[in-house]
């Protein structure tokens, strides 16, 4: 916390004890003295005393009055202009480049709209590319334990930490970002309170529907997959290319233009927006995209807050900052990943890189090859104690719910 006090204000008690010295205490400091002086002499005579008497009556007077002056000089003080007040400043951390779509079009207007919703008193400052330390897998401790006060991740990067929310990342769930980010928010207040209760969620949502991005190999059919090492940034999606005859690769966003480079993988499943501040499209010649209603897969993301910060804050910025997050900011999430993916494509053909477009109509094939990743993670939130199937009723009528607004 910072206190910051009024210049003006400032000069105000600095004028008011300048005169208090000259005219209160200079006077008081006289009318002691002789005063003093008048009663220790050895035979006063009765005006003499009289004298002594009134003066001391007057030193008392005048003492008060410079008691009842300096409290007033005090009292305006702190009551001018708001003259004191606190600002709070949080630490903003994620692992993407100042660059992406993420903080130039959502974390720098949102953290801009709270600043000016406070008048100054709240501020965030953003960290990108893990600047204050630690991997990626690391941000959700790192808002947990206080290392900073806000992060964004992928709950997926820590693997099974967060099963619940791995019902959006089922394949085939995904319809636009824009729908199926405002579901999550939803979802999320009923379903997600508990999963994410070790820190104060801000927002939650996805990005649009993830393509491959292939170093060599053109993907047209399911069979193009076998032996392919492919990067996955989930659980349920690194299960889906296993069971779709790949070598997944669990991987954080970050590691993909080395581990493309150096042919650690053969291809990435990437969103378009994020293939711009990885570069990834100079360092792969082929994409491939579905179409249809769903695509095939999406990864979830949550920006989340230490507890104690939060709790920590006086009560009306609270509500600033629960008023510029939740819901109101999933709607703006989703629609910017959703229109910023053109740009994505754009440099790919710019490079000359191809372009294959799955049908709808083979889309199914897809479809029920990866079905039985969506009944093995019903069964196994059944072991873990969990009603999966409630979960995947309750995330597809969302979708439908927001697909239809």
């Amino acid at each position: 916390m910072v206190v910051t006090v009024s210049r003006l204000a400032y000069q105000h008690m600095k004028y008011g004890i300048e005169f208090f010295k000259m005219t209160y205490l200079s006077q008081a400091h006289w009318l002691g003295l002789f005063a003093s002086r008048l009663s220790s002499e050895p035979s006063p005579s009765q005006p003499s005393k009289r004298l002594s008497q009134w003066l001391s009556k007057r030193l008392s007077e005048r003492l008060s009055s410079c008691l009842v002056f300096a409290l007033l000089v005090f009292a305006l003080f702190f009551s001018h202009s708001v003259a004191v007040r606190a600002t709070e400043t949080l630490r903003l951390h994620h692992f993407l480049n100042a660059q992406s779509t993420v903080q130039r079009g959502l974390l720098e207007p949102w953290a801009k709209r709270i600043e000016e919703a406070s008048g100054g008193r709240l501020r965030i400052s953003l960290f990108p590319l893990m600047n204050l330390g630690g991997k990626a897998p690391q941000l959700y401790d790192q808002a947990k334990d206080g290392f900073a006060d806000i992060v964004w991740t992928l709950p997926g990067y820590t693997r099974g930490r967060f099963p619940i929310i791995e019902v959006f990342e089922l394949p085939f769930m995904v319809a636009t970002a824009d729908s199926t980010s405002r579901a999550l928010q939803e979802f999320s207040e009923k379903h997600l309170r508990d999963e994410f209760g070790e820190t104060h969620p801000l927002l939650f949502h996805v990005h649009a529907r993830g393509s491959f991005h292939s170093r060599k190999k053109s993907i047209r059919k399911i069979e193009d997959l076998r032996g392919l090492k492919v990067r996955g940034p989930s659980r349920i999606v690194t299960d889906m290319l296993s069971k779709l005859g790949a070598v997944p690769v669990g991987m954080p966003v970050p590691q993909v233009p080395q581990s493309l480079s150096r042919g650690v993988i053969d291809a990435a499943m990437l969103p378009w927006q994020v293939t711009v501040p990885l570069r990834s499209s100079e360092l792969v010649r082929s994409h491939t995209e579905f179409a249809g209603d769903r695509g095939l897969y999406t990864a979830t993301f949550v920006l989340t807050m230490n507890k104690k910060r939060y709790e920590g804050l006086p009560a009306d910025l609270r509500a600033i900052l629960d008023k510029e997050s939740g819901a109101s900011l999933a709607a703006i999430a989703g629609p910017l990943y959703d229109d910023d993916e053109d740009l994505g494509r754009k440099i790919a053909r710019e490079r000359g890189n191809e372009f294959i477009l799955i049908s709808a109509r083979d889309a199914k094939k897809w479809r029920v090859a990866t079905e039985s990743v969506v009944s093995d993670w019903v069964s196994r939130m059944k072991d873990e104690g969990y009603d999966g199937e409630l979960y995947l009723r309750d995330a597809r009528r969302l979708i439908k719910k927001y697909e239809k607004k």
